[in-house]
Formats: structure tokens, C-alpha cells, sequence
């Protein structure tokens, strides 16, 4: 074959002359050169090469040939880099002739002939790139012989727009099951960029270069590499900007050239190099790490650095040229690079670069967009394991939310909380926390965000369950902060085991049991069992046989569908931390803790301190690191805490379970630590980084560290088992406390002291109880050893050693028991330290508390006042959070300003729960409008009014006379409020005014007058106002006389109690005596009355505001039961619907007589009943009362802020009898006697509900039905058991026949069913006859066993004695078995016969429904044919959810005239 000649003809007259192969044809380009030495089918392919011609350095081109053109994945060529060759021309030192290779195809030479493009061989290619290095980029042609040089013209690629005329024309999808979305713009993609995204599960929109964009159809943009002058593109830079020049950009990635193209957007300048940089050996140096990479090149502009904005840095630099070789934005996910990471030809050191942005773009889609509005589900009713901390969880959350101007809308039903006050969440929803009310309220508020962690396990169940049902990905809702799959890794136990072994570490051996006793016998008892999905370890307890286990299994399985059993690890160390960790992975332990109770006891009931105080550095840091690494894994953002169980011989731990929510223990870390827990999380689940936040107590230094404490904190649970009949008293792993409270001291004792005070309990050990502590105190002061005592109890030896401390001392004290001044000063001070309180010195030195008073101050023996700053006085705090030591030598606060103290309500108990708290935190609030600087005094660590952002400053102490006489004396406060926290403040009223504090609102000695039940009854007899007969206690003979006069049953009432306590209806002589003693024990210093106890009576409920006697507010309730039931186990409706106007007149009669006589200034509350058309009183109390929040919402007047006016003597508008706004409010009481074994459900005089809820409705029978479900009552489907007794069956005869219309089955205990059977009700047998009494046994199915199988949807049980009676006999009824085991299978249950009767109206109530038409523009004559059968038409004028659009209200209107207007009933324009 001939060979033919060509030449290269430089731009400055230069000639080349070597061998033509390829195609025969001149083309003129621009001459560059690149130094790789493979990769030549790569280099030709890539578009970036579009117009020029192409040298190559290495001599030796074309040895292993060419490959064949095939696809490999994705339909992507496995070879190339493009679908043809864009180079103009190749220039080479020397072409082989003779390629060896496996994959060659062809050769070089045939290749270039198909692709019609020319090559040069045989030329002196570094003489040429010596002259390109010195001179520049030249322009050049290739000429072959015979033509002349002058008719092919000089071809400057720089004047074209070269991006066009390799971009694609219309867009591509590569791998389309890819799960995130990358929009690529072709500016001349290489093949191996989109192959890059394609491996590493990417989705790719390859678009052409001038394709407008929509940050919504893409997670992350991609701008590719190309040829030419970036400046060129201005439609691509234009289209950038629109979704890069933004708040809140989607990550952005740029290579080469759209390294150069984001510069421009940006708004920085490109210039055009001298010879550019081609190659694959180009070191480029990280700015940062300083470390150098080898990288592949192909470009001839480059980004000046010196023009970049602000915010943006360089990323890399060339090693040898210094030049840009890469931009980043310092916090916006935006970033560049000039080389080629996906190399293709070249080394691969940066391909992790393609990671690295899918990461960002992953994060980016995770953390998001800012939503607009939040649903956050609240808590519903306050019960055992979940109480106030999800109010003071859920309201920090609001808060968080509302700072970053996201609307908040919040559903709970428990209308006593903060959280439901009006002015915190944008929108409340009093609705049950249930899938389907939940979806109702997301179908009509259309949130873009939901918070699933502050409203404890009810609202954590409810969000799996719509997450399951698809609800949430079907309304578009996000879970902010932890995802529901690391919710299920936590609360399933048996993925949580696996997820724990993948990073090696230990559960406690355990099994999630379907056949619960074979595990237990592979486990070896003792072993514990637990139920998974449930709150404060409801269904579980520890089995030391067989027979034990049996027992407990059938009862855990009523409550859940999967158990677990554990090995036993009864008297380990239990140890718990609080942990915190952002979207960036950024993670903190916020709070460790220790249990002073072994494992074994559940730890809402154990006494907790923080920090721990028997650990080493060794376990502090393992368990920490453990902790980070568990939460890590398991991908929580927000906050968590994690359990471990730890061997107190050892360093071995297990960890027992992670809660991936806020928890109890929460609260207490926030309290304890004064480090926002739930505040942080709300931010954390917005995607704001935890370094971004401030540590809100010091105002200077980061959220992102740990709070070191300069303190001590003891937290004991409160438990009220005294209230329930036949309870068990034995405390474990199921919680049974209602509340705790939490002390601080700068010493351990003085802390725990404080803190069993808060308890308020007026001060068997193998066995934990709830008096466990104080048992332990007498064997201390009976001379038991610490080693005898940890041998019993397995409490730690230190903390044994504490407390022996407290009880050597107390010995000590006794010994000056006959003259208590020649104590020596420094044993009063000694006793102060170890938290003694005055009253205690006072009983051991048998003197009085105001003598011991007088003495420490003579003495100068004075509290200290301490903050608590998080940071243990490294940072000067601004915080307001206080608490009194007497470790101290000075005050951390100067008292200069005057405040307004308000005394809040303590330990949440059966009785004073949130509904008090929100009074008090009502009160501040008003009282900070008013101007006034406030003080809060509370030791709740579950409370609002804890929070310290609510006050000006809050004292975190005891509620005693001693401590608030103590800051009275500091601070010498403009006055005291004691009306708005309940009982508690009361009882210290009268100590306080005798030392002259000026308590602002009633005068004390008229709270007397009303607490004092002698004086009340005194009273009222003298202002002729009717009540049940009574009569004060002096001896038994007298008692016994009275009830004898005016009949049995009689109430026996003492002084100054709250909830009823050691209230009790008498029906015999022996009952008599018996609840005497009781009452007695509980009012030591205040008179016990009895009175005739009215049966069949109504109760009526009345919240009144006065000033100076003078009432200007009156909310009245009605009961629904009869009177006998406590009314804060009552359920209340407001406004009432079974008053008349003149029973109503009398009501407002006797409110206005008493607030007249006792002088009323602020809230009181009054009782009465109603009978045969007569009103008397029953007691009143002058503060607020547990139904305050109800009726203020209800009625829609807040009468705590017009209390607190009136307190503080501000002219305020009479109000008068409120009627409401048209709603009917009903308040139930939420029970929570699934935990406390063994309690009867029976209602009385003494209260046993631990919460309340309340909803609202047109009609009480809608509210009802709303608050029955809010508690967790369901709706029966099929089964109902009816154990009514006969004498009621007549008034129940209507209502068992419209149950039996409704398609029920319904079933009768024998005595009821014997009337019914004719009526289709089938009878079943009590199970606990003895054999003989009952030979028919076999042809009959008990009650057991159908409750056993979960047969019965609901349980109506009326107690023989429904009248606020207790049973004292141990006898244990048919009846009280029958309650007890629904509650204890998770049957609903009524057992009030008015509440039956309220429950029943509604069952038979019909549903109302209509049809409605939907106007659109095509249907106006198809309508009026059915016209006459609607109830109304709907015309849509703006877009709605719906296809129902109408464009134009002028075609209905013709319609219309024809039609005539009768036949439309009536336009609704929405």
C-alpha cells in the first residue's frame, strides 16, 4: 500500500511532516498535548477534546489496539468515553502496526479510517510540545499532500460554542431503579461519570446542556465536563443559578468543566491557560489535610481564586502550576473540582469524590427541606410510666419549633396540660391519639413534618402504626429526627438483639418467645419477662418456677403480641445515660445516671442519683463509648437514653435496652443537668447541626458538649398504692410510682435527705416495697450492719454507708434531747449538711421547729443559694436555676429586685397532677405580662414550671415551710401566691403568715376557715346554707351515737387533705371504727368531722374567681355518676346539660354567699350535691382545683389569668356565669390499674385516677365517646359481658335491647342472665364456685375462660355497693375478681351504671349523613336531575385536593335560570 504524506502546519508558520494514516482528509484545530501514556481510546472519545488536535507524548500509540464497541451495564459503552471520536486529528511519534491485546478488535489506524478522522505518524512530538509549552496553545492544520495549505483556513474552536455541539438534545435515564435522583448536565459527559453514579445506586437524568431545571426533580445536580470556553454557556449558567443562588440548595458536584461553569454561577472568573493541563500524572494538594493526589486532566481554562465570593474557599490546588484545581462553599452542600475523578483514562485516588457527593445528597434528602408545619403527638391522659415529662417534653418542642417559624399543630387530649394552652402550638386537636383520628387530622392540616418522640409510647405506637398503614408516605409527612425503622430496631427486641451483635455487643442473654416457658427453661430461672412495645415495663416480672411463669406469660400476652424473656440479673448495677446526636453524627452523652436500687427494680421506681457515684474512669468512659457507638448504629438523630446492667464484681455489662425517645429519665436529665433535652431534639430533628446550637444556660458556649455538675441529684418516685384496695406493695420491674420529685445538694446525703422529704411520705427488706428506704433507716438505727444490709438489699456498699452517715448523726442529735442549746454549733451545722431539716432536728432533740430555727439563726447557720450552669463555674452563666446548699460560703445571685414568689405543686401524686402545674405555670406567665419578675419554687422534675425559661428565677427545692421561709427571707419578695399549686402551698399558708409573710390573695386565716372541715361546717351553719348533717370527732361513743341517729351510711372526712386521702363511707359500727383511726393518722393536727352520706345524689362541680369576696367568674360542671365518686375520678361535663335555671340561680345563690364570707381574693372551688330538688354543700377549697384547666378551655375564659389579676389587684371585668362558646366538654378520668396488681377498679370518695382527658363535641355523647377512646377504650365488636346484679336490671332493660339491635353478642354473668335469657343473652358460670356447689361445671364455658381467650370486647360491671363505699372484708367478691381480670387481660371496662347509660346512648346513636354534589365545568345540566335528593352543592373556585375545578361560575348560572332556584338547595363556595 502507498504510503501518503501529510503535514502539521502551526499557526506560526512551523511545519510538521510526517506519515498520514486514518482517514485522508485536512482539518484544522487547535494543537494540545497530553502526557498520558495508555488510555489513547478513552482520550479520543472524550468530548472535551471536540476540535482538537490531539498529540500524544509517548512515542509508542496503537500496541494493544482497539477494542470492539460493545455495551457493558447500564447500556453503557464498556470502552469509550462517548459514542465517537471528537478529536479533529492524532498526532503520534510512531503507530503499531501489529496491536496484541485479548480485547483488540482492530487497529488504531482502521479505527480512525471508520470515524473519517485523519492521524500523523513519524513526527518529533517533543520537539512540538516543547514549542505548545513556550509559545501557548497554537492554532494548526493537518494538510495531506497535494492539497494546499491555503485552502484549508486556520479553525479557532475558542469562537464556537462547542457545549452544543456535543450536548445530547433530548434527556436520558440510566438505571432508573436507582434510590436517589441525579439530574447530570451534559456538557459533554464522559461515559464513565455516569457509570460512577450508576455503581454506587444513584437513578441519572442525563440532560442537555440548556435544559431548564427543577430542584424538585432531582436530589442532587451534576455538571460534566465539556469542551471550550465555559463563557459560552450562559443558558446552562443561568439555568444554575435559579437552583443554586438559593437558601436551602440541593447538593451540587461539578468536574472540569462544570468546575468552571459553577465558578461562574457563583460569580468568580475563568481565565484561559497558557498549554492547560492534560494528562494523568497532575499532583493536586488538599487544603485542609495538606495530603497531594495523582489525577487525570484534559482542560485549557481554569477559575481564578482570588475572584471567589464569600463562603467560599479553595479545595484543591495544582502542585507544580498553583492553579484552582478545586471550589468549595464552607456550609452549603456545593462543591467542584477541575481534574477527572472518574479518570477513564488515568489513576482512580479521587474516586471516592462520587461518594462523598452521593453522601451529601443522601444527608441532603434525609435532612431536607425546613417543613413548614409539624404535627407533634402529644401524650394523651397522664397514667403510671407516662406522666408530666411529656408535657414538659411536648412543650419544649413547641417551643423549638415556634423559634424557627414552623406552624405547629399538637393533638392531645389531656386537656390539663401546658402544652394545650392556647398562645404555645399554632392549632390543638383534643382528639384521641389513635391511627385513625390521627390520619383525620393530617387529611385536614396537610403538615409536611410529624414528631413522634415527645409524647411517649402512645404516640410512638401510633406513628409505627401509621407509618405501617402507609399514612404518612401517603400524605407526605416526614418523621423528623429518628427515622420509624430505628424506632422499631429499639423497641422490637428481637431485631434490636441482632442489630447489638453486629457491632459485638451484649444484650442480656434473652429470647423473644412465642412459647415463653421453653425459653425460660433454656435460660434457667430466675428470669425475667417482659412485653415489647410498652411503656414503664407494663406486663412484666420476674418468674422463679414454672408455675410463676405460666401465670405471667397469660397476663403479658393480654397486653402484647411478643415476649421476652431474660435471664435474671437481679442485683447488678443499673446504669443508665442520656445521649444526644445530631444528622451530621455529631454525638454527646448529656447525663449518666445510677440506680441506688439494684437491677431487678424497674427505674421509674428505683431512687436514681447523678451523676453516678460508684463507677471508675474505666467503666464512666466504656459505658459512654458503648453508648455513642450503640446510637450510632442504630442511626438515632435527637435524643435517647440507653440502659445497661453492670456487674458489680466486674467490668462486665450488658445493655438492656435503648429508648429511642424521650423518657422519663429524660426530664430528670434535663432538670438534673439544666441541659435542654427535648428543646435540642426538636432542633436536631429540623436537621440543624448540634454545634450550630447554644448551650441556652450560659449563652456563650455550644450545645454540642457535656454538662459537668458541681452537684449532687437523688430522684425518688412518688407511689400512692395507700389509695387502691388490695394492691400489692411490691415494686419491681412493672412501674407503679405516679410521680417523683428530685433534690439537689452538694453532698449525697443532703440531696437524698431533701428528696424523701419531697415524698412526703411522714417518715420487709428482701422484698422491695414502696416504704423500702425507710425500713432501711430502722435497720441502720437498729445497729445493722452495712454488710448485713447489702447482703439483704444488694444496694452498694457507698450508699449504704450515706445513709448510716444520716442515722450515726441522728443518734448523735438525740443525745442533747434535754437542752438543745448545749448542742455545740458545729453539730447543727454538721446535721444541716447532711440534710436534716429543722423539723427533723427539732423531733430528735424533742424540741419545736421554730426553736431549732431560732437557733441556726443565732447561730448563722444559713442556706447558701447555688446555680446550676452546666458548667460547674468554668463560663460565667446568666442562668436563673437555683437551689439552696448549706456547703456554701456565698450566694451565687445578688437579691435586688423584688418578685412575685409562686409556690408550684410538687410531687405528681394521685390527686395534684399536670392540672395544677398548669395553673402555675398560667400564673407566671400572667404575672410576667403584668410586668412583675417572678419566682417559681417546685421540685418536680417532670413539670412546665421547672422549665427555666418559664420564671425569672426558679428555685429547685422543697415545698416546706422552712425552705420557702428561708428564700421569703433572701429575696423579701413582693408577696407569696399559694392558690395556684394545689394542696400543698395550702397546708403551709397558716406556719407562713404567723411569721408575717405577706401572702398575697384570701387571707390564711380563711383558707383555714375552709380547709378546717370543723370551722366549715361551723360556718355554713351560721350563714344558713344547707350540707349533709354532720358533727365534729371526739371519741368513738359519740361517733357511733351520731350515725346511729341519722342512719348509716356516713362519710368520715379530715382536715386539710387533698384527693380524698383516708375519705371513706362507713355502713356499720365496725367500718365506723375501723376508718377512724385511719383519718386520725392522716390529720394529726386538725379536727376529723363526720357526716351523713347522701346516696342516688347528683354532684355538681363549681370553679369560681373572686375579689375581695366579691365572685366575678363562676364555671360550673356536672357529674355524670352519682355523688360518692371523688371528683377527680368523676367524669365532668361542661357546660352542665341537666341543670335547670333555677337550680342554676341557687348554685350562683351559694357561690356568691361563700366567696362573700371567707373573703375570697383568687380562685376557689366548690362541691355540691343535688337531691329531691334540695342543694348542699360538701366542702370547698380555696385555690385552684383539677378542673381549672377544663373549664378554662372549655368555656374559653382563663381563669387563672383572671385569678392572678385579681391577686395582684388589677381592675378586671366581672365575668359572671360562663356559658361557653358552644361546644360541650366532657372530662374523663384515665385509670391506670393495669399496673397496680391486685387494686379493685371500684370507685369511692378517695381518688384512684392517675390523669385525665377530655374532648369536646356538638353533644356530650360525641365528647364522651371521643375521651372514653383517648384513654384507650375500644370500641366492642362482637362480645359483651354484662355482670349487673338484678336489682338494676329493670333500669337497664332498654339499653341491653338496643344493644342486642346493634348485632351484639351478649353475654351475662348467671344472677343477670336468668332475666335475660329470653332476650337472646347467653349465660356464662363465674369461675370461682368451689366443684361442688356447682355440678353443671362442664356444661358450661366460665367467664375465666373467655377472658383468658380475649372473647369479651368490653365489660359493663356494676358493683353491689356503687356509693363510694370500700369493702373492708377480706372477702374477696365475684365481682372484684371479674374487674380484675379484665384490667389485668385488657378488656375495657365500665363500672358506673350513669356511665353505662352515657356509653349506651351513644351506641344506638344514628350516623347522619347526606349526599352532597360537586359542581365542575362539564356537569352543570347532569346535575339538577338529582338536585332534589342533595342536601347541598359544593362549587370549587380554587384548586382543591380534588378534581372538582371550576373554571367559570357563568355555565351554572344559565342552569340555574332554567332550573328554577328550588330545585338547588343551597351553594356552598368553598
Amino acid at each position: 500500500m502507498l504510503l501518503k504524506m501529510a503535514s502539521l502546519v502551526l499557526e506560526d508558520g512551523t511545519t510538521f511532516k510526517g506519515r498520514l494514516f486514518g482517514a485522508v482528509s485536512s482539518v484544522s484545530g487547535e494543537v494540545v498535548f497530553q502526557t498520558g501514556m495508555v488510555g489513547y481510546p478513552e482520550a479520543l472519545t472524550d468530548p472535551s477534546y471536540k476540535s482538537q488536535i490531539l498529540t500524544l507524548t509517548y512515542p509508542l500509540i496503537g500496541n494493544y489496539g482497539v477494542p470492539k464497541d460493545e455495551d457493558g451495564e447500564f447500556g453503557l459503552s464498556k470502552w469509550f468515553e462517548s459514542s465517537k471520536i471528537h478529536a479533529a486529528a492524532l498526532i503520534v511519534g510512531e503507530l503499531s502496526e501489529n496491536p496484541s491485546h485479548w480485547s483488540s478488535a482492530k487497529s488504531l489506524d482502521q479505527w480512525l479510517r471508520e470515524q473519517g478522522i485523519p492521524g500523523l505518524e513519524g513526527v518529533d512530538t517533543r520537539s512540538l510540545t516543547k514549542k505548545i509549552r513556550e509559545k501557548g496553545t497554537m492554532l494548526g492544520k493537518l494538510v495531506v499532500e497535494g492539497t494546499s495549505a491555503n485552502d484549508i483556513p486556520f479553525d479557532n474552536p475558542d469562537t464556537r460554542n462547542l457545549v452544543k455541539e456535543v450536548s445530547m438534545k433530548e434527556p436520558k435515564v440510566f438505571n432508573p431503579e436507582g434510590t436517589v435522583r441525579i439530574t447530570a448536565i451534559d456538557c459533554g459527559i464522559k461515559y464513565n461519570q455516569i457509570r460512577c453514579f450508576c455503581q454506587r445506586g444513584a437513578q441519572v437524568t442525563v440532560a442537555p446542556w440548556d435544559y431548564p431545571l427543577d430542584s424538585n426533580d432531582f436530589d442532587g445536580l451534576f455538571i460534566s465536563n465539556g469542551p471550550g470556553n465555559p463563557e459560552y454557556c450562559k443558558e446552562t449558567v443561568e439555568n444554575i443559578q435559579k437552583v443554586v443562588c438559593v437558601e436551602n440548595p440541593k447538593p451540587v458536584f461539578g468536574i472540569c468543566l462544570g468546575h468552571q461553569l459553577l465558578s461562574l454561577v457563583i460569580g468568580a472568573k475563568t481565565y484561559k491557560m497558557k498549554y492547560g493541563n492534560r494528562g494523568h500524572n497532575q499532583p493536586c494538594i488538599h487544603k485542609g489535610t495538606n495530603r497531594c493526589f495523582i489525577t487525570s486532566q484534559n482542560h485549557g481554562f481554569a477559575v481564578d481564586p482570588k475572584t471567589l465570593p464569600e463562603a467560599w474557599d479553595v479545595l484543591f490546588t495544582n502542585a507544580n502550576d498553583k492553579t484552582s484545581e478545586g471550589i468549595v462553599h464552607n456550609h452549603k452542600p456545593l462543591f467542584s473540582v477541575q481534574f477527572h475523578p472518574e479518570h477513564m483514562a488515568g489513576p482512580t485516588d479521587l474516586v471516592g469524590l462520587f461518594d462523598v457527593f452521593l453522601d451529601t445528597v443522601k444527608d441532603a434528602k434525609e435532612a431536607f427541606v425546613r417543613p413548614r408545619k409539624v404535627l407533634v403527638l402529644g401524650s394523651g391522659g397522664l397514667s403510671i410510666g407516662q406522666a408530666g415529662e411529656f408535657d414538659y417534653s411536648g412543650s419544649q418542642a413547641i417551643k423549638a419549633l415556634k423559634e424557627e417559624n414552623i406552624q405547629t399543630v399538637l393533638i392531645n387530649p389531656n386537656i390539663a396540660t401546658v402544652q394545650t394552652s392556647k398562645g404555645l402550638a399554632d392549632k390543638v386537636y383534643f382528639l384521641p391519639i389513635t391511627p385513625e383520628y390521627v390520619t383525620q387530622v393530617i387529611k385536614n392540616e396537610r403538615p409536611d413534618g410529624v414528631l413522634l418522640t415527645f409524647g411517649g409510647q402512645t404516640a410512638l405506637n401510633c406513628g409505627v402504626e401509621l407509618t405501617k398503614q402507609g399514612v404518612l408516605e401517603k400524605y407526605k409527612v416526614r418523621v423528623l429526627g429518628t427515622p420509624v425503622t430505628s424506632i422499631e430496631m429499639t423497641e422490637d427486641r428481637k431485631i434490636f438483639v441482632e442489630k447489638m451483635e453486629e457491632i459485638n455487643e451484649h444484650v442480656a442473654p434473652s429470647e423473644a418467645a412465642m412459647s415463653a416457658v421453653a425459653a425460660a427453661e433454656r435460660l434457667s430461672y430466675p428470669v425475667l419477662v417482659r412485653s415489647a412495645f410498652a411503656l414503664g415495663g407494663l406486663g412484666s416480672g420476674f418468674a422463679n418456677n414454672r408455675e410463676e411463669m405460666i401465670t405471667l406469660v397469660t397476663q403479658a400476652f393480654a397486653h402484647t403480641s411478643q415476649v421476652l424473656v431474660d435471664k435474671s440479673l437481679k442485683g447488678w448495677k443499673e446504669i443508665e445515660y442520656e445521649v444526644v446526636r445530631d444528622a451530621y453524627d455529631n454525638c454527646v452523652t448529656v447525663c449518666n445516671m445510677e440506680n441506688i436500687d439494684p437491677l431487678g427494680i424497674h427505674t421509674g421506681e428505683s431512687i436514681v442519683v447523678a451523676p453516678s457515684q460508684t463507677l471508675n474512669d474505666y467503666e464512666y468512659n466504656m459505658l459512654r463509648n458503648t453508648a455513642i457507638k450503640v446510637i450510632r448504629h442504630l442511626g438515632i438523630v435527637g435524643e435517647c437514653n440507653i440502659q445497661y446492667a453492670l456487674n458489680p464484681e466486674s467490668e462486665q455489662y450488658y445493655i438492656i435496652e435503648v429508648n429511642a425517645r424521650l423518657s422519663r429519665s429524660s426530664a430528670l436529665a434535663s432538670k438534673a443537668t439544666g441541659y435542654p433535652l427535648a428543646y435540642v431534639a426538636a432542633k436536631l430533628g429540623l436537621g440543624i447541626p448540634l454545634p450550630m446550637l447554644k448551650n441556652s444556660v450560659t449563652n456563650s458556649t455550644t450545645a454540642n458538649f457535656e454538662p459537668s455538675l458541681d452537684y449532687c441529684v437523688v430522684k425518688v418516685p412518688r407511689w400512692d398504692l395507700s389509695k387502691f384496695l388490695r394492691v400489692s406493695t411490691k415494686i419491681g420491674s412493672s412501674m407503679k410510682s405516679v410521680g417523683e420529685v428530685m433534690a439537689i445538694g452538694r453532698s449525697f446525703e443532703e440531696a437524698f435527705q431533701k428528696a424523701l422529704r419531697m415524698v412526703d411520705e411522714n417518715c420487709e427488706l428482701q422484698t422491695p416495697t414502696d416504704k423500702r428506704i425507710f425500713v432501711l433507716a430502722a435497720a441502720l438505727h437498729a445497729g445493722y450492719t452495712v454488710d448485713r444490709l447489702y447482703e439483704l438489699t444488694k444496694i452498694d456498699h457507698w450508699f449504704l454507708h450515706k445513709m448510716k452517715n444520716i442515722t450515726d448523726h441522728e443518734k448523735l442529735l438525740e443525745a442533747y434531747n434535754r437542752d438543745e442549746s448545749a448542742m455545740p454549733p458545729e453539730v447543727l451545722r454538721k446535721a444541716k449538711q447532711l440534710g436534716f431539716s429543722d423539723k427533723q432536728i427539732a423531733q430528735a432533740v424533742q424540741s419545736t421547729e421554730l426553736a431549732v430555727r431560732k437557733l441556726r439563726r443565732d447561730w448563722k447557720i444559713l442556706p447558701a443559694v447555688k446555680q446550676i450552669d452546666t458548667v460547674a463555674a468554668e463560663w460565667p452563666a446568666h442562668t436563673n436555676y437555683l437551689y439552696l446548699t448549706y456547703h456554701g460560703l456565698e450566694s451565687d445571685v445578688v437579691f435586688e429586685q423584688p418578685h412575685v414568689v409562686v409556690i408550684g405543686s410538687g410531687v405528681y401524686r394521685i390527686g395534684s397532677s399536670v392540672e395544677f402545674d398548669w395553673c402555675a405555670v398560667g400564673c407566671i406567665m400572667e404575672l410576667r405580662k403584668m410586668g412583675y419578675k417572678t419566682i417559681m419554687v417546685n421540685y418536680n422534675p417532670e413539670t412546665v414550671s421547672t422549665d427555666y425559661d418559664m420564671c425569672d428565677r426558679l428555685y429547685f427545692d422543697e415545698i416546706s415551710f422552712e425552705v420557702v421561709m428561708d428564700i421569703y427571707e433572701m429575696e423579701n419578695p413582693e408577696g407569696i401566691i399559694l392558690s395556684m399549686g394545689g394542696q400543698l402551698p395550702n397546708n403551709i399558708a397558716m406556719s407562713l403568715h404567723r411569721q408575717q409573710c405577706r401572702i398575697l390573695g384570701t387571707s390564711p386565716e380563711f383558707i383555714d376557715s375552709a380547709e378546717n372541715r370543723f370551722k366549715f361546717s361551723r360556718m355554713l351553719d351560721t350563714i344558713g346554707i344547707s350540707q349533709p348533717r354532720w358533727k365534729e370527732l371526739s371519741d368513738i361513743e359519740s361517733a357511733v351515737g351520731f350515725c346511729e341517729t341519722v342512719g348509716y351510711p356516713c362519710l368520715v372526712r379530715p382536715s386539710y387533705v387533698l384527693s380524698g386521702a383516708a375519705m371513706n363511707v362507713a355502713y356499720s359500727d365496725s367500718d365506723m371504727e375501723k376508718y377512724l383511726s385511719n383519718a386520725v393518722a392522716v390529720s394529726k393536727e386538725h379536727p376529723v368531722v363526720i357526716s351523713k352520706f347522701i346516696q342516688e345524689a347528683k354532684e355538681i362541680d363549681v370553679d369560681a374567681v373572686a375579689c375581695d369576696g366579691v365572685v366575678i367568674a363562676i364555671a360550673v360542671s356536672e357529674h355524670v355518676e352519682n355523688a360518692g365518686v371523688h371528683s377527680g375520678d368523676a367524669t365532668l361535663v361542661t357546660p352542665p346539660q341537666d341543670i335547670n335555671q333555677k337550680t342554676m340561680e341557687r348554685i350562683k345563690m351559694i357561690v356568691y354567699a361563700i366567696g362573700q364570707e371567707l373573703q375570697v381574693t383568687g380562685p376557689f372551688n366548690l362541691q355540691l350535691i343535688a337531691k329531691d330538688d334540695q342543694l348542699k354543700v360538701i366542702e370547698c377549697n380555696v385555690r385552684v382545683s383539677r378542673s381549672f384547666p377544663f373549664v378554662s378551655k372549655t368555656l374559653g375564659v382563663d381563669l387563672v389569668a383572671l385569678a392572678t389579676g385579681v391577686i395582684l389587684g388589677k381592675e378586671v371585668e366581672a365575668v359572671g356565669l360562663m356559658k361557653g362558646i358552644g361546644i360541650v366538654g366532657v372530662k374523663v378520668p384515665q385509670f391506670s390499674f393495669s399496673r397496680l396488681a391486685g387494686a379493685d377498679v371500684v370507685l369511692g370518695v378517695e381518688m384512684t385516677s392517675t390523669g385525665e382527658v377530655a374532648c369536646f363535641g356538638e353533644n356530650r355523647y360525641e365528647a364522651y365517646l371521643k375521651a372514653m377512646l383517648s384513654t384507650g377504650f375500644k370500641i366492642p365488636k362482637k362480645n359483651i359481658l354484662l355482670t349487673i346484679g338484678t336489682y338494676k336490671v329493670m333500669a337497664y332493660f332498654t339499653a341491653i335491647q338496643t344493644l342486642e339491635s346493634l348485632g351484639y353478642n351478649l353475654y351475662a354473668s348467671l344472677g343477670t342472665a336468668d332475666f335475660y335469657t329470653e332476650h337472646g343473652v347467653m349465660a356464662v358460670d363465674w369461675p370461682f364456685e368451689e366443684e361442688s356447689d356447682c355440678p353443671s361445671k362442664d356444661k358450661q364455658r366460665n367467664i375465666m375462660d373467655y377472658l383468658e381467650e380475649n372473647h369479651f370486647d368490653l365489660v359493663v360491671n356494676l358493683s353491689m355497693r356503687n356509693s363510694g363505699g370500700r369493702r373492708l372484708s377480706s372477702f374477696v367478691t365475684k365481682g372484684y375478681r371479674t374487674r380484675r381480670m379484665a384490667i389485668d387481660y385488657s378488656v375495657p371496662l365500665i363500672t358506673d351504671i350513669k356511665c353505662t347509660k352515657l356509653f349506651l346512648a351513644k351506641a344506638g346513636c344514628r350516623c347522619d349523613y347526606a349526599l352532597f354534589v360537586g359542581a365542575s365545568s362539564d356537569n352543570a345540566t347532569v346535575l339538577p336531575s338529582i338536585a332534589s335528593s342533595t342536601a347541598g352543592l359544593k362549587m370549587y373556585l380554587n384548586d382543591t385536593y380534588s378534581t372538582l375545578k371550576m373554571d367559570n361560575v357563568s355555565l351554572w348560572m344559565e342552569v340555574r335560570k332554567q332550573q328554577g332556584i328550588q330545585q338547588i338547595q343551597q351553594y356552598f363556595i368553598k
